[in-house]
């Protein structure tokens, strides 16, 4: 997928490349798909009221997918470019600021220009398109919020009910933790204040063998994919930095037979040894650094070199996740469908791609 667009510009959008011909597109799934991450659906989220109506350009004839490239553009009409007129100058603390005009020369001061978490709306259409693959195969990617700040879900994945991610603003499946993150966040905007989490994705419905042995990793894949996104600071999959307290006896997973087929006994490796999938449940976490943009005094320095003090203005998130867990799913859904097209593509004998995914 290749993207383009800035928070205050015309639109932002994309490019789709190798959607596999014959897909059935559901628009409104699409479309859900960017509700969930759009601005203004709910107290804890930016106020910026964005409808987010995707166009899809091309690559889509009476409804499926014919191999050629879908662009699609998603048009802002909500932008208040006026709220940024202060920053022309001034280079944000922890933003992109400073590094983009270092690395270009020039910046785009309104929102963020390209640096803004607006660009992730390409990411969730690129996302859906990868899903409406994905369900034909059976294998299915879901993310949820396990952690606000000190507040975090306990256990593992397998004992929430995943179908009630979107079932709260917070989009934790556990209705308590979720009302305790709820509360904090409120707590934190009303400060003029941010915060951070943790977002677990699950990808269930894999089969073993996708991924490449070296540097093509499948969880280096979804890492490079998941610290892509706006605020991601850290990656981990499987028992992860959870557990470097444990010895190898007690985190090596063995194989058994289920049902007639190779399984393991339990799943510390995430789903994925020696960079492939092994058919087992794929789990990972996303750290998610506090929100840059606070509505309290903070020194920084101009463009010209002088030292001041400013004080953000205009719409903005106290807490990314509850908008970044499409996201994440998103980024989730597009690796994997590479990694199943890849793998199909290399043990086809002359076929189409396209009916070899779906028989896969």
């Amino acid at each position: 997928m290749t993207t383009f667009g800035e928070s205050h510009g015309e639109a932002v959008g994309g490019v789709v490349d190798g959607m596999p011909a014959g897909v059935a597109i559901d628009e409104e799934f699409i479309q859900a798909e960017l509700r969930r991450r759009r601005p203004g659906q709910s107290a804890l989220t930016t106020s910026r009221n964005e409808a987010d109506k995707v166009e899809l350009l091309s690559g889509i004839f009476e409804g499926r997918s014919t191999g050629a490239p879908i662009g699609f553009i998603v048009r802002n009409t909500n932008q208040r470019s006026q709220d940024y007129d202060a920053l022309r100058d001034i280079f944000r603390p922890s933003h992109a600021d400073f590094t983009y005009m270092a690395k270009y020369g020039i910046r785009d001061h309104r929102g963020g220009g390209r640096a803004s978490a607006r660009i992730t709306i390409s990411r969730c259409v690129g996302g859906a398109l990868a899903k409406l693959v994905l369900r034909q195969c059976g294998i299915t990617v879901r993310a949820y919020t396990s952690q606000v700040g000190d507040i975090a879900v306990d256990g593992d994945y397998r004992r929430l009910n995943l179908d009630a991610i979107d079932e709260n603003a917070v989009r934790c499946p556990d209705a308590e933790k979720a009302k305790e993150m709820e509360a904090l966040i409120a707590r934190v905007k009303a400060d003029g204040d941010s915060i951070g989490g943790t977002i677990t994705g699950v990808v269930q419905g894999c089969p073993a063998g996708l991924g490449e042995p070296e540097f093509g990793k499948l969880h280096a894949q979804l890492a490079a994919a998941m610290l892509s996104i706006n605020a991601a600071k850290g990656f981990d999959y499987g028992a992860g930095f959870s557990g470097l307290t444990m010895r190898g006896s007690e985190q090596n997973d063995s194989f058994i037979i289920n049902n007639g087929k190779i399984a393991t006994a339990t799943n510390y490796s995430g789903g994925i040894q020696g960079g492939i999938s092994n058919g087992e449940d794929i789990y990972f976490r996303v750290a998610f650094k506090p929100t840059a943009t606070i509505l309290r005094s903070q020194a920084t320095v101009t463009v010209d070199g002088r030292t001041t003090r400013f004080k953000a203005a205009g719409r903005h998130d106290p807490c990314v996740l509850p908008r970044a867990v499409p996201i994440v799913e998103a980024m989730a859904a597009m690796v994997v469908a590479d990694n199943l097209l890849m793998q199909q593509a290399r043990h086809r004998n002359d076929k189409d791609v396209a009916k070899d995914v779906f028989s896969y």
